[in-house]
């Protein structure tokens, strides 16, 4: 049984750690204490905005263009941009970790890694970027390194998406086969972000495929009843019901996957009676 693609709720994780990398950025987000490489004098420990350099400044501005054609979907456009950023300022790390999307989104995976290498290399504790290369390491089959990658993310002080990077690991674990520490990651995030449906979905799924249905009922359900569910969380529900006797649960979910989702193929396997598929 897959895990499901992230996607499918709308979001990627990667993709939101990017943003939140250069959002981050882009309002003059203080830096990590260090960061800068310069001495331990307080009035230099948090970098804002009238720090920049002119070249920062301009690097800025032009990043921002980057970001608006990478979310259009214009990615040949946000990669020449991006490459006229770095021309700008070489060190601006925040601009690697947007290249390693635009790459990633081109489905340039080699170069994609060496930009999030290069961002990690000028901030080691580039949270974001970690996450991103973590993912990409995944996505590679690479997880024993990806494992790394998120860890270092986890362990970077105040990093604020600790929840998105625990959930991304723990679909990691899954993919890798070691389900009982994706169980005990994914439950660490959904601690963290309840509302997460990717973490609901998961973690619900694993605890089915143990035979824990309980517990599965209890994740999906909630996933169910709220303006996040699909026709994968509906079907996982209604496996779920019908593993607990409850016939009259089930069928009501059919009824919903058979209303919003009628071309879907989840609706094709339970009208086909295929619960394992």
């Amino acid at each position: 049984m897959p895990f499901i693609s992230q996607r499918r709720f709308g979001f990627s994780p990667a993709h939101l750690l990017c943003l939140l990398a250069l959002l981050a950025g882009l309002a003059g987000c203080a830096s990590q204490p260090g960061e800068s490489g310069s001495s331990a004098n307080l009035s230099s420990d948090i970098q804002t905005p009238s720090d920049d350099s002119d070249e920062r400044k301009r690097a800025r501005t032009r990043m921002a263009l980057a970001v608006g054609y990478f979310e259009n979907g214009q990615h040949n456009v946000a990669l020449d941009e991006f490459k006229k950023v770095v021309q700008i300022d070489p060190s601006f790390g925040d601009a690697y970790n947007l290249g390693g999307m635009i790459y990633m989104a081109l489905n340039d995976r080699q170069v994609a890694e060496a930009h999030f290498q290069r961002a990690v290399s000028l901030n080691p504790r580039d949270a974001n970027a970690l996450h991103n290369l973590g993912w990409l390491q995944c996505e590679q089959r690479r997880y024993a390194e990806a494992a790394q990658s998120f860890q270092r993310a986890l362990a970077v002080p105040g990093y604020p998406a600790r929840a998105m990077t625990l959930m991304t690991q723990g679909i990691c674990e899954a993919r890798a086969g070691d389900r009982a520490t994706a169980e005990a990651t994914l439950m660490r995030s959904y601690e963290l972000d309840a509302g997460n449906p990717v973490t609901g979905f998961n973690l619900s799924q694993l605890l089915y495929l143990r035979g824990d249905y309980s517990r599965a009922q209890f994740y999906i359900r909630r996933l169910n009843n709220s303006e996040q569910a699909n026709a994968e969380s509906l079907w996982l529900g209604m496996k779920v019901e019908r593993r607990m006797n409850n016939n009259q649960a089930m069928q009501q979910l059919a009824s919903q996957l058979r209303r919003r989702f009628p071309q879907s193929r989840e609706l094709q396997s339970f009208e086909r009676g295929s619960f394992d598929d």
